[in-house]
């Protein structure tokens, strides 16, 4: 254990108390799913359908929560009509749907004045929506320091997302739009209030706060444990989505809009990604590589699943052209009718990319480095001729104005989505690629039963989550020690394991070898 190591520990243990979060119930192991690592491998049909039946209970809770909803809807319409803005913000997987959500409203609006009326900024600014801006959503006044830069004023409305209803980074921004603004901002979570109560004292403040509003998402435990990326993100982005999308429409269209897609989703087969699947996992198995090619309509939800595996599976991140000597990535997107990069990104987010220039940030997420992230129609050579001897293969995934087509190989699949607003299609195609992602993944062992062995501590929620992981392990194992310890020897192995090892498991190793 090193010097530097050891002092990060005992940092992290001075504020543990602020992160233990393992009592929410979006940290809690969902009781239909703590054999899909078996499945995934074993009986995928199975597998495919309980994920399937998760989301259809998600989803269902939008109907349960009609009311918040068209209030919601009744705020941006007042805002909208008044002259002023809407925001949007969240870290992560909520950064990345608010990102989504104006990217989807540009798309609606693209002809119109109100397409930059609606503004989203996520923490670390859209190089996160690529890679994880490391500790950034750690810190409230960071949230309230890109709120302002946003143009943020009075009059305007911001709406903050967070599926734990703990992160730092949302509570700032919402706490500061309070302030700033005599229209309160909206914050929505997924957990509920008693359990945020106990475990957090910043989400109690925020609840409790009267000059902003709230909505409860819950939807119950996440089909891989904490993963939130998936129902609770879904959950989140539809509410929010639909408020905005429906903002001029009665409350009964909005409820006839949930409704038919709601039955839509207990309509559709989505068993016809099983043949995806198994043909993604062998490529990665044989040592070939995969290019998620897509358009400019559908771009925003693919590169939202393919990235958030790095962080979920600690995988290796999409590689930037500006940072020699890394590792390729399993997949990354591709455009191929962009001429560069930075024309890439405009037809990705419809717009300009916005990036943080701090000097105290060190350019991580510069508008330098967000560039290097090319998923212009170059990728494809420069990949080819950083792994000669790996073959590169298509995923295509298009938009068609009557659903989208998948083609893969020999395998392709065509799905009808009825929807006019892109919202909905987009809410599908999410699904169906989050449980695409995650089931490759456990083909791959990249987690074991429902519990993400492979999370990467890159946080300090995630810091906690790691250390609770790795004390559920060796429990089974006959082997009890202090969290004070667990999180010394964590920090420690944080140092040499490499970026695309399971840290939970090599820190167990590494603890039973100790033991010997």
């Amino acid at each position: 254990m090193s010097i530097e190591s050891d002092k990060k520990a005992a940092d992290f243990l001075l504020i543990s108390s602020q992160f233990k979060l393992g009592s929410l119930v979006t940290e809690s192991s969902h009781p239909e799913t703590v054999n899909l690592s078996n499945l995934a491998k074993n009986n995928l049909p199975e597998a495919i359908s309980i994920l399937k039946e998760l989301d259809r209970q998600t989803v269902r809770v939008l109907s349960e929560k009609l009311v918040q909803i068209c209030s919601l809807k009744d705020i941006i319409g007042e805002t909208l009509k008044s002259g002023n803005n809407i925001f949007f913000c969240g870290c992560g997987a909520t950064g990345r749907l608010s990102l989504t959500i104006e990217t989807l409203w540009r798309q609606v609006y693209a002809a119109d004045n109100l397409k930059d009326r609606v503004f989203s900024f996520m923490a670390g600014g859209d190089v996160a929506l690529i890679r994880s801006i490391e500790n950034f959503e750690d810190y409230p006044l960071y949230g309230a320091r890109q709120l302002i830069e946003a143009g943020f004023k009075d009059g305007d409305l911001l709406i903050g997302t967070t599926e734990g209803g703990e992160t730092p980074f949302v509570i700032g921004a919402v706490e500061k739009a309070s302030q700033i603004s005599e229209r309160k901002p909206f914050f929505l979570y997924c957990n509920p209030d008693d359990m945020l109560f106990e475990v957090a004292e910043r989400s109690k403040l925020v609840i409790q706060n009267p000059d902003i509003e709230k909505i409860n998402l819950t939807v119950g435990p996440m089909a891989i444990t904490g993963s939130t990326r998936m129902q609770s993100s879904t959950i989140l982005l539809a509410a929010a989505g639909i408020a905005l999308f429906y903002y001029n429409n009665t409350d009964q269209s909005i409820a006839d809009a949930i409704d038919e897609f709601v039955k839509y989703w207990d309509s559709v087969d989505n068993q016809f990604i099983e043949k995806f699947i198994v043909q993604e996992t062998e490529y990665y198995k044989n040592g070939d590589y995969l290019l998620y090619e897509t358009d400019n309509q559908l771009g925003i939800t693919i590169i939202t699943d393919t990235t958030e595996r790095s962080p979920t599976f600690s995988l290796l991140p999409f590689e930037n052209v500006n940072e020699p000597g890394q590792n390729m990535s399993l997949c990354y997107l591709y455009l191929p009718d962009s001429k560069n990069s930075e024309e890439a990104w405009g037809k990705l987010l419809w717009r300009a990319p916005r990036t943080l220039e701090w000097p105290d940030i060190n350019g991580i997420a510069s508008r330098k480095r967000l560039l290097g992230f090319d998923f212009s129609g170059k990728v494809l050579q420069r990949r080819q001729e950083h792994e000669n001897k790996a073959q590169q293969h298509r995923f295509k995934i298009l938009y068609d104005k009557s659903g989208i087509s998948f083609n893969l190989g020999t395998t392709s699949h065509f799905l009808t989505s009825p929807f006019s607003n892109p919202l909905f299609t987009h809410l599908i195609l999410k699904m169906l690629l989050n449980a695409h992602s995650t089931l490759i993944m456990g083909r791959l062992g990249r987690y074991e039963g429902n519990v993400m062995t492979y999370v990467r501590a890159s946080n300090n929620k995630l810091i906690d989550r790691a250390v609770r992981y790795i004390d559920l392990l060796l429990k089974k194992k006959n082997i009890d020690l202090s969290y004070s310890d667990l999180t010394h020897i964590l920090f420690s192995m944080i140092e040499k394991t490499p970026p695309d090892h399971s840290i939970v498991l090599e820190t167990v190793a590494e603890i039973e070898n100790m033991k010997r």
